[in-house]
């Protein structure tokens, strides 16, 4: 399984469509294997959807994120987590754990 998750330094992101780059996480069996970085393309809609799809990704956990990027994501079958702040490692790991905590969607469009 891969995670992305849309990084300002080594925080979330608050609005996916705006971040800096994108941490993805590598999984298997519950444990972190991989972890590398990839720079954000300019905002354009559409175009992040099928970027993660082509890096394998299965998972997004943003802190925020536009009903039409989620509905894209999910034409892409990738799941979307949204409400998510703080470290990127700190949320990946919540993650794994089966206890992240998510607050209110923070993009409203």
């Amino acid at each position: 399984m891969k995670i992305a998750v849309p990084s300002q330094g080594d925080m979330v992101s608050s609005h996916f469509g705006h971040c800096e780059y994108f941490t993805i996480a590598e999984v298997k069996d519950g444990e972190l294997v991989s972890r590398k970085t990839i720079d954000a393309p300019p905002h354009e809609p559409g175009v992040l959807p099928r970027m993660l799809a082509a890096e394998g990704v299965d998972v997004v956990i943003a802190g925020g994120m536009g009903a039409r990027a989620q509905q894209l994501f999910n034409q892409q079958n990738i799941q979307v987590i949204v409400g998510a702040s703080g470290p990127v490692d700190d949320v990946l790991a919540a993650y794994l754990k089966g206890k992240l905590e998510t607050g209110p969607n923070v993009c409203d469009h």
